[in-house]
């Protein structure tokens, strides 16, 4: 809309000495000529929008000009609190607001910490996503998110585990973005469960919008740590024992699951003879455990159970065969 892009330009002068016709342009996202046409437009109502001409020139408010359009909105004060996220913002569907938001505050600072935003932002920034992975936004994603801020409850249809599609009604209650993964935490039937929003086909309102009534004493950072470490645990069924010399007893927290290596590095006795200590650790499976243990290559051997023993076997006598060409 004309008149959103007005009060933004605005704002933008407002926490700002000058800004050219390109730096404009580049913000509101339209062309220099329309840039021109704003400017006049702000003029013609009042608004005292001085062009400077020539290379150095630019837009510029004179005369102390001060808009009063700096109130923020719900949906912008919400935004604010999340603006050192602007990958997740922009997933969400919230960039907007968290651009208007800081227009305004910044237009409400005085000069002399007006930069303090774009300062922040060139010294701290989340990166979300693990490396060596391209992130995908989930489709669903801002549809899911606008239930989350709006409290609504939704119908959904969800692809699980077995690649089996249910539906269910939710009530989502927040995000989660986990290693470059969005997840929703949502009230179902009394319960607390966790859905991956990526196997959402379908996301639905229910009828009239039905809005919910949130359990104020619900934390999302606690039930998010508490549910991350109850699943962490229950994929662990598997129990394998190794033994390890010291170095590979100080690289196995890198290569598997951290808790429970620590844990069964705690519960181990003293080291034999030969330097290596013997650690019952528990896996999610022996494949699994034969992608992670082969990093430390002689620095762990499998004692049991004799299968994955005998994987590590054959691979380390193709190995050496290999490597024991001319």
């Amino acid at each position: 809309m004309r008149a959103a892009r007005l009060i933004k330009m605005v704002l933008l002068l407002q926490s700002r000495p000058s800004m050219t016709g390109a730096e404009l342009a580049r913000e509101l996202e339209v062309s220099e000529r329309t840039v021109t046409r704003d400017a006049l437009a702000l003029s013609e109502a009042g608004v005292p929008v001085y062009a400077d001409r020539g290379r150095t020139g630019g837009y510029r408010l004179i005369g102390g000009y001060r808009t009063r359009l700096t109130g923020l909105g719900r949906s912008e004060a919400e935004a604010l609190f999340l603006s050192g996220l602007p990958g997740a913002l922009r997933e969400m569907g919230l960039a907007d607001a968290a651009s208007a938001a800081r227009l305004k505050v910044s237009a409400a600072l005085l000069p002399s910490v007006r930069d303090a935003s774009r300062s922040a932002a060139q010294r701290f920034h989340l990166d979300a996503p693990g490396w060596y992975q391209e992130p995908k936004t989930p489709p669903l994603l801002p549809a899911v998110a606008e239930a989350v801020w709006d409290d609504r409850r939704v119908s959904v249809v969800y692809r699980n585990r077995k690649g089996v599609e249910v539906q269910r009604e939710l009530e989502p209650y927040g995000l989660v973005l986990k290693a470059g993964i969005w997840y929703l935490c949502a009230r179902v039937e009394g319960s607390y469960r966790v859905y991956r929003i990526d196997r959402f086909e379908s996301v639905g309102d229910m009828p009239d919008s039905e809005v919910f009534v949130r359990d104020e004493t619900f934390d999302l950072p606690e039930f998010w740590m508490e549910r991350a470490a109850q699943f962490a645990r229950s994929i662990l069924r598997t129990e394998i024992v190794v033994r390890l010399t010291e170095q590979g007893a100080h690289r196995l927290p890198y290569v598997t699951d951290r808790a429970a290596a620590l844990e069964a590095l705690a519960a181990a006795g003293p080291a034999d003879p030969d330097g290596r200590t013997t650690v019952r650790l528990p896996v999610e499976s022996p494949e699994v455990a034969y992608a992670q243990l082969f990093a430390l290559g002689a620095e762990v051997e499998v004692l049991e159970p004799l299968e994955l023993r005998e994987v590590f076997a054959a691979v380390a006598r193709r190995m050496a065969d290999l490597y024991g060409r001319p």
